[in-house]
């Protein structure tokens, strides 16, 4: 008898299978969004990438995603899941209730999620109670991989970023100002494309301009997200995501200055998800 649970996020999608003669198995495939792709579509990618093992019981599906944001956009998920293994029993599910359920299970705390985009919610243990809306790279999502893409190539076009800075970017990337307005209005997955860019940020933190940019990009988050729910303190704080936990001392060193404990950081939730369908018995 096995579960097959799902992660996914605009980048990429990761999944773990139990109940296999390995204990589990893991793989990845592409970021499944269904604000950008269509039933048949995701049935086409993954049809040859989902097979199960000789011998597995699949007994039922988790699928948690970012674009999951009303039943609408999850059955865009579960009709392409249906078409694969048609009788299967598929949930589908935000991304930002899997992250509440791997940082906290059955516990109360706020959850954000730092990635590609951004995500905060308050979880009471079961449900999502209240939800800061993301709101995307252009109206929101800070601190997120896209909006330091963002903030970076705004800096270096417009001579903001320092000079020596500035030829750090330049032997890491061969940019042009039309091709980067190319890439960011005209094309499908603009987020995808600004996120790369964020670990310039990580490799050259040591620079005060980078440390600067990230510092204050987290505090936009906090400041917007976080503190937006109400007693906010009297919670356990939680990130899942590549960016919080690739600048996961800015976060906590933040944490502290705003009166909150020590948050748990991880940066994939799948592991947790596994934990948690195991412990309730779903």
């Amino acid at each position: 008898m096995s579960i097959l649970i799902a992660d996914s996020g605009s980048t990429k999608t990761d999944w773990l299978l139990t109940g296999v003669s390995e204990g589990t198995l893991s793989f990845q495939t592409k970021g499944i969004n269904p604000f950008f792709r269509t039933s048949e579509d995701i049935y086409e990618e993954l049809r040859d990438k989902l097979l199960l093992p000789a011998g597995c019981t699949l007994t039922k599906i988790y699928f948690y995603g970012a674009g999951i944001v009303n039943q609408e956009r999850g059955d865009v998920i579960r009709t392409a899941l249906n078409q694969l293994y048609p009788n299967v029993p598929a949930e589908t599910h935000s991304d930002i209730l899997g992250a509440s359920r791997a940082l906290f299970g059955s516990e109360a705390g706020i959850a954000c999620i730092v990635g590609t985009g951004s995500n905060t919610c308050l979880y009471d243990g079961e449900r999502i109670m209240t939800r800061v809306p993301p709101l995307g790279f252009i109206l929101g999502d800070e601190f997120s991989g896209a909006v330091l893409g963002r903030k970076l190539l705004g800096d270096f076009f417009k001579n903001i970023m320092p000079i020596d800075v500035q030829n750090l970017f330049r032997q890491e990337f061969i940019l042009t100002e039309a091709e980067v307005l190319n890439a960011v209005y005209r094309t499908e997955r603009p987020n995808k494309y600004l996120a790369g860019f964020a670990p310039f940020l990580s490799k050259n933190s040591h620079k005060l301009y980078c440390q600067e940019l990230i510092t204050s990009s987290a505090k936009e988050f906090f400041d917007r997200n976080i503190l937006q729910i109400p007693e906010a303190n009297q919670f356990s704080l939680g990130f899942v995501g590549s960016v919080a936990w690739n600048f996961k001392e800015t976060v906590e060193e933040l944490a502290a200055q705003y009166h909150f404990q020590k948050p748990f950081i991880l940066k994939g939730p799948i592991e947790k998800l596994k934990e948690y369908h195991e412990r309730s018995g779903e």
